[in-house]
Order: C-alpha cells, then structure tokens, then sequence
C-alpha cells in the first residue's frame, strides 16, 4: 500500500459551488500521474434494462455485464445488512482482475452504535470484506446527519480499526453534518490515513480538501450537463491524490452515461 503523507497541499474549506463552469485549461493545475477509477454507487437496478443493460439480460449477469464496462463499483446494500461470505465469493467470481469493490459500512456501526463500542462489528466486517483481496477498494463509514463533530471518538475508532486488522485497507469518512468541516478533523484524518469523502447533491456538500494521497468523490445530483461533468474532471485532477475513487449516483438510467462521458473527460 502507498503510504500516505504527512502533508499534504489543502484546499480552501467550503461548499463546492453548484452549476461551475469548466475554466480554461491554462488556469488549472493538473495531476497527470493520478490514477482515477469511476464507477456508479450500486448496479443492480432494473431501471438500467434498455439504457444501459440489454433488455433480455438476467439481473444474475448485471455485474459481470458492468464490470467489462467500468473498472470499480461502490456498493451500497451492506449499508443494510452486512455481507455474507458467500455473497463476497459470488461478487469476487463475476469480476475479472484489476476491478474495485468499494464498501460502504453497515449502519449498525455508523448509525446504531455511532462509532461507538462496535469493536465486534467492525472486526466481522473487516473479516469479510477482506475476502476480496486485491479487489477490495476503499470502505466508506458515512456518519448520519444528526451526528456532530466529536474528534476523539473519530480518532478513537480509526486508532481502534487499525488495530482490528485494516492495515492496508483504505478509510473514507463522509460527514453530513457541518460541525465536522475543519482543521482539526482534516488532521485527524491525515494523522490516520484516512481520506474524507467528497460529496456533492447532498443537502449538505463536503468542502474538496485532501487528507490523505487518494481521493474519494460521490457525485449525486440528479442531473449533470455536460459542463458540469467538465467542472468536476478539472477538479479531481488538480487534487494531489495519487489515486481516485469517483462514484456516480444511482437514477433512472443515466448514471452510467454520466460515468463514461467523466472518464472521457479525464482520459
């Protein structure tokens, strides 16, 4: 695993604006080392049959369908019950080499027990993500809304996951309420390795700030134009990331289409 610096170049804290326009390349400072995977959050919808999926395509084959077309995928259901180690072989065999899981946490940790004296689960839910191996992307913990900043239980849990076995396995944490976007938590996370996720079209947006040498970006508009995919190719390539995660939301179909038109504009 890359190990992550202890400084690292830090964007201006703040909401990233809606409907910018792309700026003249000249203006930005670009990163073309960085590598950059996109994906949709989620794949198996049947909303996808026509616009993305063949019609007569079995939802059975949707993720090795998927996997031939993008290079990672979040996933979003073991936000609702944690994954099975069978569920994780079935996902493991439909995808070729090189392909990224991402993981979003189970609420029983980030919801129910907020962070708090879920030292079991957690270890459960290392234990079995971990039999993705290489394929095993970013785990991504998203705090509710209602929760504040609380500095030393987030740096208490990221001490403790370490401990419980996440060496080498890459945290992201989405925050959603705004008490939580400052210096204090930025390096918490880079003292940690962890990377703060960057989200956009929630009703509170993250500020684009790097804690860590990787990136994790969920873009969940409802629609976005073409100039608005522009904004957004320019932005992650001016982050010092080494490495990105960018995840379109999931909707009636479009989202794919979204996906591939990002990856045309930072290819």
């Amino acid at each position: 695993m890359e190990t992550t610096p202890k400084h690292l170049p830090e964007k201006r804290a703040g909401s990233v604006r809606k409907g910018c326009l792309r700026r003249p390349a000249d203006l930005i400072e670009v990163n073309p080392a960085m590598r950059v995977l996109v994906g949709t959050s989620g794949y198996s919808y049947k909303e996808w049959k026509g616009p993305f999926y063949p019609r007569e395509l079995p939802a059975a084959r949707f993720l090795g369908f998927y996997a031939a077309r993008f290079k990672t995928v979040e996933i979003n259901n073991t936000f609702y019950r944690m994954p099975t180690a069978k569920l994780i072989d079935g996902w493991a065999s439909e995808v070729p080499e090189g392909f990224t899981f991402a993981i979003k946490a189970p609420q029983r940790i980030t919801h129910f027990a907020k962070l708090k004296g879920a030292d079991d689960t957690v270890a459960t839910f290392l234990r079995t993500v971990a039999a993705l191996g290489p394929r095993l992307g970013p785990l991504l913990f998203q705090l509710p809304p209602f929760m504040k900043k609380d500095v030393p239980l987030l740096a208490g849990f990221l001490a403790a996951a370490r401990q419980a076995g996440t060496e080498g396995v890459r945290i992201a944490f989405e925050f959603r309420h705004a008490s939580w976007f400052d210096d204090e938590t930025w390096t918490t996370l880079r003292d940690h390795g962890a990377s703060l996720c960057i989200a956009e079209g929630e009703k509170l947006e993250s500020p684009l700030v790097a804690t860590a040498d990787w990136g994790y970006v969920r873009l969940r508009r409802d629609a976005y134009p073409d100039a608005v995919v522009g904004a957004w190719a320019d932005k992650i390539r001016a982050q010092p990331w080494k490495e990105a995660f960018v995840y379109l939301k999931h909707d009636d179909g479009d989202a794919p289409s979204v996906a591939t038109k990002l990856i045309e504009r930072l290819s």
